[in-house]
């Protein structure tokens, strides 16, 4: 039976590992993987980590190995087959800084305006439904909006139509 598997870090490598877990972006699978190494470094043992991170001990072997084998870059994920990305970090960077300057205003928006937007500023075509999924994930809340023009009413028009209102109803 094989011994403990201990995982020692340089403090570059530290600095590295706390600069990764600290990203937006990162994708879940690299984060258990870097969670691996960081509870690894801290004394914890394979078993342990497995129970905190909810993955099979075999799984944070394989992790704890290829970090052994490769160093932190071989803990990233493996490019993915398909048609890359329509989006970039910079778009949705840039369409977060749009809509806190448009806050400030006290601009609303819908989805479908803000894949618009992204269209014809940015030239990225994200339909509205995804664009929800991304803007969910970088911590982006909403309710729905109210259609309402009752702030755009004249109150002595207001008035005078109530008044010719009561004046029907007593006729009928």
């Amino acid at each position: 039976m094989a011994g403990p598997l201990w995982v020692e870090l340089s403090p570059e490598q530290e600095a590295e590992l706390g600069r990764r877990l600290r990203a937006r972006d990162l994708m879940p699978n690299e984060r258990m993987r870097l969670e691996c190494v960081r509870l690894s470094v801290q004394g914890w043992t394979a078993p342990e980590i497995a129970l905190i991170v909810d993955r099979h001990v075999v799984t944070v072997r394989k992790a704890l190995h290829r970090f052994s084998d490769r160093g932190l870059t071989a803990l990233a994920d493996a490019p993915r087959a398909g048609r890359p990305p329509r989006w970039t970090r910079k778009d949705l960077d840039a369409l977060e800084e749009m809509l806190d300057a448009s806050a400030a205003e006290g601009v609303t928006w819908t989805l479908p305006a803000l894949a618009e937007w992204l269209r014809r500023e940015r030239d990225v075509d994200l339909d509205s439904s995804w664009l929800s999924v991304l803007l969910h994930r970088d911590g982006f809340r909403w309710k729905r909006t109210r259609d309402s023009l009752r702030h755009q009413a004249d109150p002595a028009l207001q008035s005078a139509v109530w008044e010719r209102l009561e004046g029907l109803r007593h006729c009928g």
